[in-house]
């Protein structure tokens, strides 16, 4: 992959441009191949809860903080987020720092703020972005299979027989035995087959080819995802927002899945046709959904998956985690130690399909 010029005093002026615990900007301040890390919290807004990196959208810096803020943005060859998290935000504090060569981003959906951002190529030749893949991982398996399990284990009727105070035995259903097909064998897709291996479940690995992989018993490539959806017990959806997997997830190929199915996006919600998801979840062809993202976002309130009882609906928040910023920071770590030595850097964004 691509990496920025590097070389003795490449990369040792490093801005933190989006809210951090003091902890780990010391963190950062400490590795040998940083001179100087330029943080001021009080020119950025403040958290509305942990790990937020938008922050408060009442914030507005004066005359005085913009001053200070383009002050150190003109020194800057290292940038740590920026802010809002957003593609405008970006755009703007990059015009203002001539002198950047690499952008951690601090979501995994760094490329679809880049594409957002419709910044010049000139720009897009001076400056590496870099996203955080792969630092959610954990947390969106995790959510997968609390959904997965909520329903194969019918939660909603068991609070409802707690509550009338009912003892009466029922037909639990199991995930031992099952296939689970993984559309996106990333990242997220790896840690999700590791957790359902780990309960008996057989796996297919769907990507842009038939790639073989340790933790799948079959692969199969995206063309074949009819055939793959018509075998399965459940479908993880992780794949990201490009205009090759835009609605990618039709009406047809949901179509394929049978009714005892149970669909799982923790991707990105435009991926999938959603009124076409909807409709079979109301008919009863689908038994049910779990669903970390939504088209749009946030969803309106009149929406009807919020009254669906066969629906585990998160407002895209699976994958926050106590624990986020320090992974952030840890990978960010890394790719400065990469670039002081010239290595290939991780997770850099593909600027033809941002993602």
């Amino acid at each position: 992959m691509r990496s920025p010029a590097a070389g003795p005093r490449a990369g040792r002026v490093v801005m933190i441009a989006s809210p951090l615990e003091p902890e780990l900007v010391q963190r950062i301040r400490e590795l040998p191949v940083v001179d100087e890390v330029l943080y001021d919290p009080t020119l950025l807004p403040l958290p509305l809860f942990p790990n937020d990196h938008a922050g408060d959208p009442a914030f507005r810096r004066d005359a005085r903080q913009q001053s200070a803020w383009n002050a150190m943005l003109s020194r800057a060859r290292v940038l740590f987020g920026y802010p809002r998290e957003n593609g405008d935000e970006l755009a703007r504090t990059l015009q203002a720092a001539p002198h950047v060569r690499f952008v951690q981003g601090t979501s995994a959906g760094m490329g679809a703020h880049l594409r957002r951002a419709a910044l010049p190529a000139a720009l897009l030749k001076r400056v590496t972005f870099a996203s955080a893949a792969g630092v959610h991982a954990g947390m969106l398996a995790e959510f997968v299979f609390y959904g997965l399990l909520a329903l194969r284990k019918d939660a909603r009727r068991l609070e409802r027989m707690r509550r009338e105070r009912l003892w009466k035995h029922y037909v639990m259903g199991e995930l031992f035995g099952s296939t689970l097909v993984v559309v996106g064998f990333g990242q997220v897709g790896t840690a999700i087959a590791q957790r359902a291996r780990a309960f008996g479940m057989r796996v297919i690995a769907v990507g842009r080819t038939a790639t073989a992989h340790s933790l799948a018993d079959e692969s199969c490539a995206v063309g074949q995802l009819e055939s793959a959806f018509s075998r399965s017990d459940a479908v993880a959806v992780t794949l990201p927002l490009t205009d090759t997997t835009r609605g990618l997830i039709s009406a047809q190929k949901l179509a394929a899945l049978g009714p005892s199915a149970v669909f799982i996006n923790v991707g990105r919600g435009a991926v999938v046709d959603q009124a076409a998801l909807v409709a079979m979840l109301a008919d009863g062809r689908l038994a049910g959904a779990v669903l970390d993202v939504c088209d749009p976002e946030p969803l309106p309130r009149d929406h009807p998956l919020w009254d669906m009882e066969n629906v585990i609906l998160s407002p895209h928040t699976a994958a926050l985690s106590r624990h986020e910023n320090e992974r952030i920071v840890a990978l960010f770590c890394d790719n400065l130690k990469r670039l002081a030595a010239a290595r290939p850097l991780r997770n850099v964004v593909n600027l033809t399909e941002f993602y």
